[in-house]
């Protein structure tokens, strides 16, 4: 039972990130969403901070275990970007692009949650980083793309994206259609044969000398 009362709390923060926002998130609207007494958040986490902290692991958790599976499968960079435009819409739908937005502008009034929101963002990165090692080295781009560095602009990126979202909509479908542009360079490259690959990487080593 005390188990699942810590869901419904961890829970009830999430949605009530979505529905009121991070200025709204109180014991008392957390307590009243997940319809539990608002006691509760305090027997188990001691404050709201430490809950919205929990929460967003939780949640951060939950989304890469989802698809953890699909990333593991990808076979390509264009493969990579195509999936990063579905997931954005899926997590759009479900609100947790809103959660995202919420808990790093709550970073500037609830300093405490930093860390576990940036712990958050590091599982993303880690298997963004997976896919990436896994297929630039069949690339042109292989020799000359950090993984570790290109998995954390791939995540920027995209948290940008979502967050830019709320303010400009047409903008943010306008960097989505850009990134689907590149995929269909990066789809070109893939295509190429060995000599024009050749010919690419010896171009590439010239120019970052």
């Amino acid at each position: 039972m005390s188990e699942a009362t810590r869901e419904k709390l961890l829970e009830g923060a999430l949605r009530t990130l979505v529905e009121q926002g991070i200025a709204k998130t109180s014991a008392r609207s957390i307590a009243a969403t997940a319809g539990v007494n608002q006691a509760l958040v305090f027997y188990h986490f001691g404050s709201v901070d430490e809950l919205l902290s929990a929460a967003c692991r939780y949640g951060a958790e939950r989304r890469v275990a989802r698809y953890r599976e699909r990333l593991a499968e990808i076979g390509s960079l264009a493969e990579l970007l195509s999936f990063g435009r579905e997931m954005h819409e899926a997590e759009r739908a479900e609100g947790y692009v809103a959660v995202l937005g919420q808990l790093l502008a709550g970073t500037q009034t609830h300093p405490r949650i930093a860390p576990a929101t940036a712990a958050g963002l590091d599982l993303w990165i880690a298997e963004i980083e997976k896919v990436l090692t896994r297929v630039l080295p069949a690339t042109p781009l292989g020799e000359f793309a950090d993984p570790v560095g290109l998995a954390r602009a791939v995540a920027a990126s995209f948290v940008g994206i979502q967050l830019y979202e709320g303010v400009d909509p047409a903008g943010a479908a306008s960097a989505l259609a850009s990134l689907e542009q590149l995929t269909v360079l990066i789809t070109a490259l893939d295509s190429l044969g060995p000599v024009a690959q050749r010919a690419i990487r010896h171009h590439l080593r010239r120019t970052t000398r």
